[in-house]
């Protein structure tokens, strides 16, 4: 059928006939009567970015689905003709000038990265053609002055900053670094990060660049302290970087690496000749480091122009990869963009048609001077809007595709996604199942973590145990009492004063549970209540447990120490003056306490102990703290307090001491009372006596000097750092100085030695003009002096004692002549 649509018939026929033979090869020969246009393209296959490797086969893929369309240029076939330019600029000159002077006129230029398309896009406006590129990212390509006929399907890098200043801020981090490779995409790209981080309150504390090495940019990272780092390279110097950053030890949960989303999955585990690492070192360096990357591939089921979903492009491309390794292919990333950019390509294209036929132009009379057809196919791309493969497609005022960000980290070597940001609305939606991030960061600093230390679980239960046991006994004692107050012998001890020392008891036991009680269990807000209730069970309880037995030892004192009556010794007591004694006792500690709480009241006060180091990697220190109940004058309220009843056990033990020798029935126990005033007294001055006291100062005054020592030993780190910094220098400086005088000395030597050879034969004039001995000796490669106004004597030529070390020369035994040839 070729053969017969190029030989057509050359006899003469009739005019229906030649009618009938046209229409049925119209029918059986579609591209008989189409026009082509022809693509000039330059596909990276190899180089910094081998993109071309899948974007190559998938814009055929494009063309081919496009040339079978009826509804999509029905008239034109679009015919791709590219090159190999290695994603390097001076071959893409080259490259570029064979496209224009070479037959058949191009419509459109389509370059790859982002260097070759600055090339392409700045000449292409002499040309007046337009300009389409699948795989170029730098934010300089942006400037519609500079490249006024330049389109793109890869959004712009600058798209990747909000979504970082996003993170920062998500993460509270105010300090970044930054290191990059010194080319125009990665340079402008830093430039408008360095504006948003700005704007944003954070500082760029560290930037480092390199060309083709960057060892000394990463061991300068190491050694300013870079924490969070922000990478900028293509994917053969990311390998260079995370080789040195594995050397330097610069990763782990103390950094976070931030690097471009458009490598290939397994970047880090590619055999690389210019690296000595190996996959292990490479695969244990990235491990943890987040990427933000375009969104390239659209993740709904969606038919768009080229009624294919994403998924069936996907299995339709690697069918024509012909079974590669998708992480193995350069570009396969981006494949979808240059897909959908041949389809931007055709639909703008299919559009100018109606509107050139009004003008009287066509697609075919298309030449490198005919502005009319660039600047409808410019309006033509600048409408774009339709659903491809890589999600929707249309372009900003500067000819950059908008998109969304997808973020993932590296989690036990493969990407997972941790969410995604929609910089036109601001939002990021988070799935947060980040590793280690967020929870427990590393920071741009070493964080301190605060951290309560509540009271042991087990001590509590402990404590409690055997409170609520003595609380039990308490109960059983004042039911003893109760129901044997009709014995005599218990009648005469006083029962009811006897109750109200089990109360007591078992009131300053109950205290145990408030104590217990912490920050742990009740809300802040209701704290103030739990220590005002420990401080009233306290009080109270040890105003009734102790007052009704002082009141026994304070009455037996004043009945039975009288003069008048001390042979009477069955005195009448009535019992209601030692209720109203305790009585009275009790209402000095409620006034105090109501007092107290209503000028002063209580609340709560966190105090910070030595910061810990805990283990592992995260560079955090841990803040321990201790919630104390506390008010504005406590020092005031507890000497009253303490002084007040320290006063009364000083008051029991000398009333229980003189009357150790008094027996009375009708207060029979005065003596058990006694002993247990003096037990009583001997606990409190223990537990709550100057030694508790100056302990306690002691704990608050350490805890502040071992934060003032801790923030001076920092201090001395830092100066430590830069001094040995120094030092280090001087070493250097010494060693080199060093190394000049070893070879001075080994050319004196040899000098010396001819000299001496000289001297055997005939003794040369010598002289001394200066005393620095380096100043005798000639620069190099000038002869030494013929002549000298002061000769040597001969006598000393051969003299052994002249090659005596200083050290052995005194200065009294110094001669003159021995002084010259010291200095030789």
């Amino acid at each position: 059928m070729t053969r017969l649509c190029q030989n057509l018939p050359r006899r003469p026929v009739s005019r229906y006939s030649l009618i009938f033979i046209l229409t049925v090869l119209a029918c059986s020969c579609p591209a008989l009567g189409k026009k082509k246009l022809y693509i000039g393209a330059l596909f990276p296959m190899s180089g910094g970015w081998p993109g071309g490797q899948a974007c190559l086969p998938a814009a055929q893929m494009a063309l081919d689905l496009v040339n079978n369309r009826t509804d999509i240029l029905p008239d034109y076939e679009l015919e791709l003709i590219y090159y190999d330019s290695m994603c390097d600029p001076g071959e893409a000159t080259k490259l570029l000038y064979d496209l224009l002077y070479t037959e058949p006129i191009k419509i459109v230029l389509m370059p790859g990265c982002s260097s070759v398309s600055t090339l392409v896009a700045e000449a292409a406006r002499m040309w007046n053609l337009i300009v389409l590129s699948y795989g170029s990212s730098s934010p300089a390509l942006s400037n519609r002055q500079r490249f006024p006929t330049f389109f793109r399907t890869h959004p712009s890098a600058t798209l990747h900053n909000p979504t970082r200043v996003q993170l920062f801020q998500k993460w509270k981090w105010t300090k970044i670094a930054t290191i990059q490779q010194t080319t125009e995409v990665f340079t402008s790209t830093l430039d408008d990060l360095e504006e948003r981080v700005k704007e944003a309150g954070i500082e760029i504390s560290v930037r480092q660049s390199f060309l083709t090495d960057p060892a000394v940019a990463v061991k300068n990272l190491k050694r300013q302290d870079a924490r969070i780092i922000v990478g900028l390279f293509y994917e053969t110097e990311a390998r260079k970087v995370f080789c040195e950053v594995y050397k330097e030890k610069l990763y782990g949960k103390k950094y976070v690496w931030f690097l471009i989303g458009w490598y290939a999955d397994n970047w880090f585990k590619i055999k690389d000749p210019s690296i000595n690492c190996t996959v292990e070192q490479m695969t244990e360096a990235v491990e943890g480091h987040v990427t933000t990357e375009i969104v390239m591939l659209n993740p709904e089921t969606v038919r768009g122009a080229s009624n294919l979903t994403s998924q069936e492009f996907l299995a339709q491309l690697m069918s024509k990869l012909g079974g590669k390794n998708p992480e193995e292919t350069g570009g396969f990333q981006e494949a979808p963009l240059a897909y959908d950019a041949v389809w931007a390509l055709a639909l703008a294209l299919n559009k100018t048609v109606g509107p050139l036929r009004a003008k009287g132009h066509h697609l075919e009379d298309f030449n490198y001077n005919n502005r009319d057809i660039t600047a409808e196919i410019y309006r033509a791309m600048n409408t774009s809007s339709f659903e491809g493969v890589s999600g929707h497609v249309v372009f900003d005022a500067q000819g950059s595709r908008m998109a969304w960000t997808l973020i993932e980290q590296l989690q036990g070597g493969s990407y997972k996604k941790i969410g995604y940001y929609d910089s036109t609305k601001g939002n990021l939606s988070w799935y947060g199942n980040d590793k280690w991030i967020g929870s427990g960061p590393p920071a741009d600093q070493t964080v301190v973590i605060e951290e309560f230390r509540y009271l042991s679980q087990k001590l509590f239960v402990s404590v409690s145990v055997f409170a609520g046991l003595g609380i039990l006994l308490g109960i059983v004692c004042l039911t003893f009492n109760i129901y044997n107050s009709n014995v005599r012998y218990i009648q005469n001890s006083q029962p009811y004063l006897n109750n109200m020392t089990a109360v007591g008891c078992m009131m300053s036991l109950a205290a145990v549970f408030p104590l217990g009680i912490d920050g742990l269990h009740v809300h802040r807000k209701q704290f103030p209540v739990i220590c005002q209730f420990r401080l009233w069970l306290l009080g109270l309880g040890f105003s009734l447990a102790y007052g009704s037995m002082f009141t026994k030892i304070w009455w037996v004192h004043t009945v039975f120490t009288k003069k008048d009556e001390k042979k009477d010794k069955k005195k009448h007591l009535e019992p209601w003056k030692l209720y109203a004694t305790v009585g009275v006792l009790l209402g000095i500690d409620i006034l105090s306490l109501m007092i107290w709480q209503i000028v002063d009241p209580l609340h709560i006060t966190v105090e910070k102990f030595t910061r810990e180091a805990p283990k592992g990697d995260l560079d955090v220190l841990i803040q321990p703290l201790l919630e104390h109940c506390n008010s504005e004058k406590m020092n005031t309220w507890l000497g009253v307090v303490y002084g007040y009843k320290g006063l009364l056990l000083l008051l029991g033990i000398f009333l229980a001491y003189e009357t150790k020798s008094i027996s009375t029935e009708k207060i029979n126990d005065h003596r058990a009372v006694g002993m247990a005033i003096y037990n009583v007294a001997m606990r409190r001055l223990i537990t709550r006596g100057e030694w508790q006291s100056d302990t306690q100062e002691t704990m608050k005054t350490g805890s502040s000097t071992n934060n003032n020592d801790e923030e001076k030993s920092r201090q001395l780190e830092r100066e430590n750092k830069e001094l040995q910094k120094i030092i280090q220098e001087k070493e250097e400086r010494v060693s080199e100085l060093r190394n000049q005088l070893s070879e001075r000395q080994a050319l004196r030597s040899r000098r010396r030695a001819s000299t001496i050879t000289y001297q055997n034969h005939s003794p040369p004039p010598f002289s001394i003009t200066q005393s620095d001995p380096r100043s005798l000796a000639p620069p190099p490669g000038y002869p030494a002096p013929a002549s000298d106004p002061h000769p040597v004597p001969q006598s000393f030529a051969n003299s052994s004692s002249l090659y005596q070390s200083d050290s052995k020369i005194s200065r009294n035994k110094c001669h003159t002549s021995r002084l010259q040839l010291l200095y030789k």
